[in-house]
């Protein structure tokens, strides 16, 4: 059996799904080790899995709060710039330090999250295996398909393909920082040129939560690429701090609020989301995660919310809500698949504005700009998903196809059969 070593952004999203991925390492006999700053310990909840702290001297305890604050509300330019030199700092910390933690471990391969670039540089210039997960939507780019942090939409056109290729090269510039971070490691384990997350992926192996379905058209992603849907360990719901269901009341209708762990503060938004759901007298919870005081919580009952809370069931939220109202966070939009619940899509950041574009391409849901939309605006479209039956054949078509991906059972055998590991055997046989 293996030694995996995981790598991946010190974000609560990603460890959940990769802890969902280790746990069933796990269970099949492979021992899993997360790796990253003291802080990220704290997400890593199943006691099967290892922790090994890294990084203390550059990402000390009690820093990692700071960083989150920052790419939650980044800001201008100025912010934005911030956030994008503290990834260019943690790719060269894990760079510079996981060498030696590798080593002294013994671990066999790396799990390396796509959107951590120095999983795989790491695991390359130290020649051991590794697969990539795409946590949130994948970075593989291929022409005409709008990178994941991009809000329009898909279109078969020259003029499409030209603001692809526009947007592209803006992005690249603004995150030079974090490129030419990864050159440099790259070129310090005596790696080909680099500058780029999508250069950084595993040639035997990448995983993603999406399912193919729900993104735009793809044409060249590479034939190791696998579609599993999402990510999710038996321990989801009832975990610590969660409040358990409300008791819904029959006759009418009922929404679902979340913003995710990094975006739950944002009390305005959930106050006119709130203001939304009383104009169509719907029940409405809304879970914070723990962004809001208990004078916001009251406040936001007055507003129209029936229940506050920090942390709710969220899969169990979903199969009984008549819609969601949600950041777009990937997590979130493939839960709502597979419990067919239509979207309103309220992007914020990170890969959010394509995610949300990805919604309403698949027909499932549909988008507004959480700092413009009015609570009219939002209960107008609210309406829509709760009234109208066309959000019902996306569903039609995506949410078997969730069902039927496999999730983190299916993610453990391609990456055992990729690694010539005996139990991924029944993996290898089914891709032929």
């Amino acid at each position: 059996m293996a030694h995996f070593g995981v790598v991946a952004p010190a974000f609560y999203s990603h460890f959940n799904a990769l802890e969902a991925l280790g746990g069933e390492l796990v269970a099949r006999g492979h021992r899993v080790t997360f790796l990253h700053r003291p802080d990220a310990r704290q997400y890593v909840r199943d006691p099967r899995i290892g922790f090994h702290a890294i990084g203390a001297d550059s990402h000390p305890p009690g820093s990692l709060a700071e960083s989150l604050k920052r790419a939650a509300n980044p800001g201008g330019p100025l912010g934005l710039r911030r956030v994008i030199l503290d990834m260019a700092a943690s790719t060269d910390m894990l760079c510079r330090e996981l060498p030696r933690a590798i080593e002294a471990l013994g671990i066999d391969a790396i799990v390396a999250d796509q959107m951590e670039a120095a999983g795989g540089i790491v695991a390359e210039g130290l020649g051991i295996p590794f697969v990539s997960v795409a946590c949130a939507l994948p970075v593989n780019r291929e022409p005409g398909i709008p990178l994941a942090v991009m809000p329009f939409g898909y279109e078969d056109s020259e003029r499409a393909r030209k603001i692809v290729e526009g947007s592209t090269m803006v992005y690249d510039w603004m995150m030079g920082p974090h490129g030419r971070s990864i050159a440099a490691n790259a070129a310090r384990f005596g790696l080909s040129q680099r500058n780029a997350l999508h250069e950084c992926l595993s040639p035997l192996a990448q995983v993603s939560q999406t399912v193919e379905g729900f993104d735009f058209p793809r044409r060249e992603l590479p034939p190791h690429f696998h579609h599993v849907g999402p990510l999710r360990g038996p321990g989801v719901q009832g975990a610590s701090g969660q409040t358990p269901m409300p008791d819904v009341a029959p006759g009418r209708p009922f929404v679902f609020a979340s913003l995710g762990t990094l975006q739950g503060q944002r009390f305005g938004l959930f106050r006119r989301i709130a203001r939304a759901c009383r104009r169509l007298d719907v029940q409405l919870l809304i879970a914070h995660c723990g962004g809001l005081n208990g004078a916001q919580e009251r406040a936001l009952l007055k507003a129209g919310a029936t229940w506050v809370c920090a942390f709710a069931p969220q899969q169990a939220a979903l199969a009984r809500a008549d819609a969601v109202i949600s950041h777009a966070g990937s997590n979130t939009v493939m839960d709502a698949i597979a419990a067919r619940t239509p979207i309103l899509a309220l992007p914020i950041a990170f890969d959010q504005p394509g995610t949300a574009s990805r919604v309403v391409h698949a027909g499932i849901g549909l988008k507004a700009a959480p700092q413009f939309a009015s609570s009219g605006h939002m209960a107008k479209l609210l309406k829509r998903l709760l009234e109208e039956p066309g959000f019902d054949a996306g569903f039609d078509r995506l949410a078997a196809s969730v069902a039927a991906s496999g999730g983190a059972p299916r993610a453990a055998d391609i990456i055992e059969a990729a690694l010539g590991l005996h139990a991924g055997a029944r993996e290898m046989a089914s891709l032929g």
